[in-house]
């Protein structure tokens, strides 16, 4: 099978790698789309060593199987990221995400990525999907709209909100779809201009720069001096996540979705005075999954303006340095192509 790969002469493109056959739980899976997360990172920095092993979102086929378990040869299916041990607590309790047993590969098997033809992955890490909806958006039930669908879900974000979102990325972009669907009133705070203004097209009432000195007033007017009732960072940045606490009104809710740095939190002022809720999001619970395959199904037009670009995995090093730019809403690769 071919794989995606960064070379040492900062060039990215393909290799082979031997297919994958599946072993016990294990269930081999032809990918049919990949979205692209935050791997363009490293694509940026210089390496000593050629690179291989990209990508945690995906949606394909199950191809083959070594024994009868929760899927079967034809499922389409989403291919949930990491790999949790199954059987403790939080797995069961449908938490995987927050596994701290996890699991390893078969022994000689290296199929454990999706800038690929193939992964193996254990069956109940596998979702499926309905005929009617195509790969490309299943593949959003990953990190496009599944970090903050689970926030939402967390916050009960519901159609009597206004929802601030930090940080226009991908996952924030995600956050305007979810929260747009559900009618709540979104306001999203991004700077680059082209993320800015394609938060406007898929929903969010307005769009502030957070290099503005003024902008937590400007929230503020927008909330009648309030806040907002529910907030959530998918920038990591610490302004942002100051920012945050900042603009919730009293008893709001927030939650920390972007990997990023810390900030100075108080106790007293920030939490006990305002009575705010804090909560750290990094997916969603799999008992989700249903209504958010309901959810991809009745977005459809907006899912094609969130995918911006879409490249063959031979193209890899065109949709990195696409990326680099910021000028890309979700980008998804065909690994056939």
């Amino acid at each position: 099978m071919k794989i995606a790969a960064m070379f040492t002469d900062g060039s990215g493109g393909i290799v082979d790698r031997p297919d994958p056959q599946p072993v016990e739980d294990f269930v081999l899976v032809k990918i049919r789309s990949v979205p692209m997360c935050t791997e363009y990172k490293g694509f940026k920095r210089e390496r000593e060593q050629d690179a291989v092993g990209f990508g945690h979102e995906a949606a394909g086929e199950v191809v083959a199987v070594a024994q009868s378990g929760r899927v079967k040869v034809g499922d389409r299916v989403v291919v949930q990221p990491q790999l949790g041990c199954g059987a403790c607590w939080l797995c069961l309790d449908g938490e995987h995400i927050h596994c701290q047993n996890g699991r390893r590969l078969p022994e000689g098997q290296t199929a454990g990525h999706t800038y690929a033809q193939y992964i193996l992955k254990p069956d109940w890490l596998l979702s499926p999907f309905p005929e009617d909806i195509s790969y490309k958006h299943a593949g959003m039930a990953c990190c496009g709209l599944g970090p903050t669908f689970g926030a939402m879900q967390k916050m009960n974000v519901n159609a009597l909100d206004t929802v601030m979102i930090t940080g226009m990325g991908p996952v924030g972009l995600g956050g305007v779809i979810n929260g747009h669907h559900r009618g709540a009133k979104v306001i999203a705070v991004e700077s680059q201009p082209f993320r800015a203004n394609l938060a406007q097209e898929l929903g969010a009432t307005a769009v502030f720069d957070p290099n503005d000195e003024n902008v937590l007033d400007k929230i503020m007017d927008l909330t009648d001096g309030l806040g907002v009732d529910k907030a959530m960072d998918c920038s990591g940045a610490s302004p942002a996540h100051r920012l945050m606490v900042d603009a919730l009104r009293r008893k709001g809710q927030a939650c920390f979705i972007g990997q990023g740095g810390d900030f100075p939190l108080g106790a007293s002022r920030d939490m006990i005075s305002k009575g705010i809720g804090l909560h750290g999001i990094w997916h969603y619970n799999l008992s989700f999954f249903p209504a958010l395959v309901k959810m991809i199904n009745q977005v459809g037009d907006q899912l094609d303006k969130f995918i911006t670009h879409q490249y063959g995995m031979s193209q890899v090093q065109e949709a990195w340095e696409q990326q680099c730019t910021g000028n890309a809403g979700k980008v998804v690769l065909d690994p056939w192509a």
